[in-house]
């Protein structure tokens, strides 16, 4: 089938879905597509909350701009951030417009949290299920609006531009245009066609590359690698962020996140002994910027040769334990962890893709018509390392700026009708679905085992040279088969792989999340 939409979004996270309610009208059709259910997104298992400067007696946007300059390692692009910092309050207005519920004071103003790296307390939170608030009011107000249409269990397999029609498309054509995507319907297991005026990808992060992830696994880089494919630009995908404290259950995947919040609020890092250690790697202490806490923990891990720290909050009152962090007692108490009377076991996750689909100031990307927003977007703000709860703020701000600025040129912009359909003829099922998972497996073990927290020139070869087998194999696969979103997204965990290895190894210094020791600091 064929279908055609003014806007078609790839996505429903936070960044997805507010932009297609900005957009959205009776004249402007939207079309969003989940690859599951419209309320299962990135988003929702965020704990943390949203940082914006409200409180200007203490706060103002140089401290807010300087906190983010100095997480980044002095990586990130300057305007980028001042774009961010300055237009963060009025889109935190907007979110309350929709419904979202941010915790206040018994006198009416927000209860603000501070996290690692912050030097004031400026980050607006719903308890410690601050995303799930907001996916769960945007999800409302989207499935309210007439004018959006929502395909769920929908998969976008590749973005159509002239490669499609039968012209050469290299990363040096200065004209490349997205005319809309390829989709798989999976209660059809057909192909349809979407064409847009407007593409914008909302795709989200990618820790479903490695094994242990607070990532929903549906976080396999889609968008990246699709927008890599279609010879987009992607930048800066050495930089990932482990998360430092996820709950470490063995068998859990993803891995229960222990929000940052937690160690704003007081919990103290220790050794399996009881021991403080942060003072030996930061002043800063367990509220150093989640890069050194990491690498803190990583290293007190292998020096001592534990599998997992503890974070303590036993020292704190009880009953403001609970209201503060309700979801994290609750699962920590399911597994027999009273939280305040019990340290919690932690180690560092995957958590946070700091690069992603490069654009500019408006959300586009290097491909006409094509618009990135969200954890799949590298708009500069995070450079080298992501300051907790900037990327919430950044994806609304810049859904704003792609609305805005996609709105003065919809109307200008014709269907592309010569688009063929996809084929797919002479090609069959995957017969072994253990093949995909067995790939899929070896690929989470090659991130983690040699593209992780500490990396190595030797690392990341060895890394290189055992993704290259599964990449022959999965496109020889994808060439021969029907495609499946299991197998689509094992295409898509290599490709972003390979990105990650890639940059990795361009990158001849540690710096921010990319930490080598061929590279170490001076």
């Amino acid at each position: 089938m064929v279908f055609e939409y003014d806007y078609l979004v790839i996505g429903s996270g936070v960044a997805g879905m507010s932009f297609a309610l900005k957009v959205a009208s009776p004249r402007h059709r939207v079309a969003i597509i989940c690859k599951t259910t419209l309320d299962e997104a990135n988003t929702f298992f965020a704990q943390g909350g949203v940082a914006s400067v409200t409180n200007l007696e203490v706060d103002d946007f140089d401290k807010h701009i300087h906190d983010t300059m100095v997480a980044g390692d002095w990586l990130s692009d300057p305007a980028a951030v001042e774009k961010v910092v300055k237009n963060a309050p009025a889109q935190i207005k907007e979110l309350l417009n929709w419904g979202v519920d941010f915790d206040k004071k018994e006198d009416g103003s927000f209860d603000l949290h501070r996290e690692g790296g912050h030097s004031e307390f400026r980050i607006l939170h719903h308890a410690d299920n601050t995303g799930a608030a907001i996916q769960q009011s945007l999800t409302e107000r989207v499935k309210e609006n007439p004018n959006i249409d929502i395909f769920e269990h929908h998969f976008a397999v590749e973005i159509i531009t002239q490669h499609h029609l039968g012209k050469i498309v290299t990363r040096r054509t200065p004209d490349i245009t997205c005319y809309g995507a390829y989709v798989l319907d999976e209660n059809t297991e057909k192909v349809d066609t979407f064409l847009a005026k407007i593409t914008v990808m909302a795709t989200g992060g990618v820790g479903a590359c490695y094994t242990t992830t607070t990532n929903p696994l549906i976080a396999t880089g889609d968008g990246i690698a699709m927008v890599y494919r279609a010879k987009g630009t992607v930048s800066d995908m050495e930089f990932i962020q482990f998360h430092p404290t996820a709950l470490y259950h063995p068998g859990d995947r993803p891995s229960f996140l222990i929000t940052e919040a937690m160690r704003g609020y007081g919990a103290v890092l220790k050794t399996l002994d009881g021991k403080e250690f942060m003072h030996k790697y930061d002043p800063r202490l367990s509220l150093a910027p989640r890069d050194i806490v990491a690498r803190a923990i990583d290293s007190e891990m292998k020096q001592n040769g534990t599998d997992h720290v503890y974070l303590d909050v036993t020292h704190k009152d009880p009953e403001e334990t609970k209201k503060h962090f309700p979801n994290i007692y609750e699962k920590c108490l399911s597994l027999g962890i009273d939280i305040t009377k019990d340290m919690i076991p932690v180690a560092p996750a995957a958590h946070y893709l700091c690069g992603g689909i490069k654009v500019d100031l408006d959300g586009q990307s290097s491909i006409d018509r094509l618009y990135a927003i969200g954890e799949c977007s590298c708009t500069g703000l995070h450079g080298g390392n992501r300051l907790a709860s900037n990327s919430l703020i950044e994806a609304v701000v810049y859904a704003d700026a792609a609305a805005k600025h996609s709105l003065e040129r919809v109307d200008g912009i014709d269907f592309r009708t010569d688009v063929p359909e996809w084929n797919d003829e002479g090609t069959t099922h995957p017969e072994e679905m253990v093949l995909i998972t067995q790939s899929e497996k070896e690929v989470n073990q090659i991130m983690g085992y040699y593209v992780g927290i500490v990396r190595s020139d030797l690392r990341l070869d060895r890394a290189w040279n055992r993704l290259d087998i599964l990449y022959q194999e999965t496109e020889r696969l994808f060439k021969e088969s029907k495609p499946t979103r299991a197998l689509c997204e094992l295409r898509n965990i290599i490709n972003i792989g390979y990105l990650i290895m890639r940059q990795a190894r361009e990158r001849k210094e540690s710096r921010g999340l990319h930490y080598t020791i061929d590279y170490p600091h001076p």
